[in-house]
């Protein structure tokens, strides 16, 4: 039972490696989704960790269909990714339809080679799981990261179950979204490969001297980054 922590900070990558975890996925704005991390953030991930590092590549939060630009640019940060020693990199596209669209995803797999490849919540919003689930076994794909289709995991833990049973080992079957050391165990019992969150808690800002304009958010006076004791108790119920 691998657990992977989802960051977008070298400190919280560090700091997911210390608590215990197998591998990270690398991302830019987790609080969007995630999006692909800068060349300097992998670099710099890279350097300080020996556990896999996958890094997201997905050009921009929203949708998961892609103009020939945005295309373009996942081409362009899947070689980047190659070239900084990353383990794997993590994306989906679907068509304007909502079916994993095979012929871009094809195309991405091979130019990633020899990463691996995970498949990202782009698999929870197509049109039909069970058909998504067959056509990513058959493009090679090594695993799947799910909620079953759901806002969180626990919404339909029969369905992820059954997914589960669908894949056959064919794949790996990653649960995310909502995963917590109070609901973990449950989770497992449905017979997922892996465990996937942020493990993150907001920390108060350093800065003493605060000026009152928004860059954006209204939380500003806060820093998001893994929690040491949350991937500590959440690796132990892992390796239970």
């Amino acid at each position: 039972m691998n657990l992977e922590i989802c960051v977008d900070l070298l400190e919280s990558a560090i700091i997911a490696q210390d608590g215990g975890a197998d591998r990270i996925e690398l991302c830019a704005d987790l609080q969007l989704g995630g999006t692909t991390p800068s060349a300097g953030l992998m670099k710099a991930v890279r350097k300080h960790l020996k556990i896999d590092i996958y890094a997201m590549i997905r050009p921009r939060s929203g949708d998961f269909f892609y103009n020939a630009m945005e295309f373009e640019t996942m081409k362009a940060d899947v070689e980047t990714a190659k070239a900084l020693g990353m383990d794997g990199v993590v994306f989906g596209i679907l068509d304007e339809n909502g079916n994993i669209d095979k012929a871009r995803m094809k195309e991405l797999i091979e130019l990633a080679n020899p990463m691996n490849v995970t498949v990202h919540r782009a698999f929870d919003v197509s049109n039909d799981l069970f058909n998504s689930l067959d056509v990513l076994i058959n493009l090679g794909v090594e695993r799947i990261l799910t909620s079953a289709g759901g806002l969180k995991v626990t919404d339909d833990l029969p369905l992820l179950t059954e997914i589960v049973r669908k894949a056959d080992k064919r794949i790996k079957i990653m649960a995310g979204s909502g995963v917590t050391a109070e609901n973990a165990s449950e989770i497992i019992k449905t017979g997922v490969d892996e465990l996937h969150l942020s493990a993150k808690s907001k920390y108060r800002s350093q800065m003493f001297f605060k000026k009152e304009i928004s860059m954006g958010t209204s939380e500003e006076e806060f820093v998001e980054k893994t929690d040491l004791e949350k991937v500590r108790q959440l690796k132990k119920i892992c390796d239970a």
